[in-house]
């Protein structure tokens, strides 16, 4: 996108409305064309002004800010939204459940005392979330109101992108580690409820999110999904038919010991911003199961995973990404990719069939 990104902000309280759009304001390319205190009035100025993005409170009169979604996808209106959230156990699920209903990220509501201070901090998480916005609408396109969406086309990589060579059949992982961010409570909800209760190796997956949020995610999913799906503690067992999830905050890897795989849960610092990062578990993962392991790299902004992802491939593990056609970020499976790491390049609906058939040792065409 060429042009300003068009913003509505809507939120019930007219300070974070106040803060919201002078962080706006303040950035380059975006232009902010409507604040509003209400989910009715919101709909109505996304159909009058057509905004690119909303920064969508959750708990608002008349209409919360999980009505406008149902009502965004209802009427096709075809808006990105950035939910605003408290940071609250009750902010947790209803974020979780506003990221299944299409929201396409969030970021947390100041909680300092000083305005100077709630704004930078504002301007410090939306920052990004708008640069992954841009390159989404970019990548997808939103159709014409009324029209079928248009199923994007899938570009062959370019020859020096393309997978590297596949290993043979027949080692079979004893752990999948996934890493994935921007996108990704949509993405697993799409993908691990379609693995069967007996799959054969336990899942551990670092998903960017902060404390309290993983947790929701990880329940939600878990009334989703035949296997079992927690956030990680320490000292938890690493075993079949149970999925990880790294709790926000905490850096997570695995360490085997005599009597079977733990989990671990430091207070390192944080590797390319993010904690937990996908590549101090992936290094954990390479250390302790070398070639008898899987490692997924999923939508998301930046490159976090590439370099746990190397050390994996070093001992002989291999790597699948997801295309960029099915992304909500190309950025995290992109750097796989562009640096030769990719043993598979898998769009979003095939990942699960991919995931089993490894598991049981065998390679699909």
């Amino acid at each position: 996108m060429s042009r300003k990104l068009r913003c509505l902000v809507v939120d019930d309280s007219a300070l974070y409305r106040k803060i919201v759009r002078e962080v706006l304001t303040s950035l380059p390319d975006v232009e902010v064309v409507g604040a509003v205190n209400d989910g009715v009035k919101a709909l109505e100025q996304i159909e009058a002004l057509k905004p690119d993005l909303v920064t969508l409170d959750l708990e608002m009169p008349r209409l919360d800010g999980i009505g406008v979604l149902r009502e965004l996808q209802k009427r096709q209106l075809g808006v990105t939204a950035i939910m605003v959230s408290a940071f609250t156990k009750h902010g947790a699920k209803a974020t979780t459940e506003a990221l299944g209903l299409g929201a396409f990220d969030f970021i947390l509501k100041p909680t300092t005392d000083s305005l100077d201070e709630s704004i930078k901090q504002l301007r410090h998480d939306l920052t990004p979330k708008l640069k992954a916005c841009r390159l989404h609408r970019a990548a997808h396109p939103a159709p014409r109101r009324g029209a079928a969406p248009a199923r994007p086309q899938r570009p062959a990589p370019p020859a020096a992108r393309r997978p590297a060579p596949r290993r043979a059949p027949g080692i079979r992982p004893e752990v999948v580690a996934i890493g994935i961010s921007t996108g990704g409570p949509q993405t697993l909800t799409k993908i691990l409820p379609k693995l069967p209760k007996n799959f054969p190796a336990p899942i551990v997956i670092v998903q960017h999110m902060p404390p309290m949020f993983t947790k929701s995610l990880a329940d939600d999913l878990d009334r989703r999904c035949q296997l079992r799906v927690m956030e990680a503690t320490q000292g938890q067992p690493v075993r079949p038919g149970e999925i990880l999830i790294a709790p926000g905050g905490r850096q997570m890897r695995i360490v085997k010991q005599a009597n079977g795989s733990v989990i671990q849960l430091t207070d390192d610092p944080p590797e390319r911003n993010c904690k937990p990062a996908a590549d101090f578990l992936f290094r954990s993962v390479a250390k302790s199961f070398g070639p008898r392991a899987l490692g997924v790299v999923l939508t998301g902004m930046g490159d976090d995973g590439t370099e746990g992802a190397r050390l994996m491939k070093a001992a002989g593990a291999p790597i699948f990404t997801q295309d960029e056609a099915t992304c909500v970020v190309y950025g995290m499976p992109k750097s796989i990719v562009d640096n030769g790491l990719a043993d598979e390049v898998l769009p979003l609906e095939r990942v699960h069939d991919h995931l089993i058939a490894a598991a049981a040792g065998r390679v699909l065409v």
